[in-house]
């Protein structure tokens, strides 16, 4: 990326966002299976969720497609190091993007105006994924996710949730992700959150995570550099987002 701020060590901390990104996919999905090269699920994972996540580059696409399910509509493919072909296997790429790091102990940003705490009970569960979705809460986050490792992060104004991110501890690094702004709150807001709310939390961790476009530029504002790129592949059989 031409004038974007690459992190020398890439090589070492790439791996461990892939990591800890397949633990949170993990996590929401509960269950799949870990092996060398990859994280994959043989049942159908939730919407916006991949089925298989890669862990180290050069994995083989064979063995990643075999321990998922194929066949039926959404099978989508987390291509961690954006080096995988798997259009012979009747995948398109849906999405690319960059995973983004950001050094343990870099400045705390600038204190927050909402007022930020961690989710705790499955009411304020409820309230923050509706808040993420902008409609409804449909049980995606269940209360499995409010754990020692994993914080929900609800920024709110006037005790209503407007803002939130998850930060989620594995592989050595905190993860960043799901950050997301009510209409009119300026998505910086949720930026100084999380980062404020991980530096209280866990602050000898880096920060990992994976954006494009407008929110890999605000995540760049906000001390980020880049790690390098991966892929989001979905079967063509099927069209479906997923994040």
């Amino acid at each position: 990326m031409p004038g974007v701020i690459t992190t020398p060590n890439a090589d070492e901390l790439l791996p461990a966002a892939a990591r800890n990104n397949a633990e949170w996919c993990a996590a929401v999905c509960r269950g799949g299976a870990f092996s060398a090269g990859a994280w994959s699920s043989a049942r159908r994972t939730p919407p916006l969720y991949p089925d298989a996540v890669t862990l180290a580059p050069g994995a083989s696409a064979a063995a990643l497609l075999a321990g998922t399910d194929t066949d039926s509509p959404g099978c989508s493919v987390k291509d961690s190091f954006a080096d995988l072909d798997l259009g012979p296997a009747g995948f398109e790429v849906l999405f690319e993007a960059h995973w983004i790091h950001r050094p343990a102990g870099a400045p705390v940003p600038a204190a927050p105006g909402l007022e930020w705490s961690r989710v705790r009970t499955v009411a304020e569960l409820e309230a923050w994924e509706t808040a993420w979705d902008g409609e409804e809460c449909t049980g995606l986050f269940h209360p499995g996710l409010l754990t020692g490792d994993i914080a929900l992060l609800a920024g709110s104004a006037d005790g209503v949730v407007v803002a939130g991110a998850v930060a989620s501890v594995a592989a050595g690094v905190a993860g960043l992700s799901n950050v997301f702004t009510a209409e009119g709150v300026p998505a910086d807001e949720a930026w100084r959150g999380g980062l404020s709310a991980i530096a209280d939390l866990w602050p000898d961790l880096p920060v990992v995570g994976y954006e494009s476009g407008e929110d890999l530029d605000t995540a760049l504002r906000h001390g980020f550099t880049v790690l390098g790129p991966l892929r989001v592949w979905l079967h063509t059989s099927s069209r479906r987002d997923t994040a």
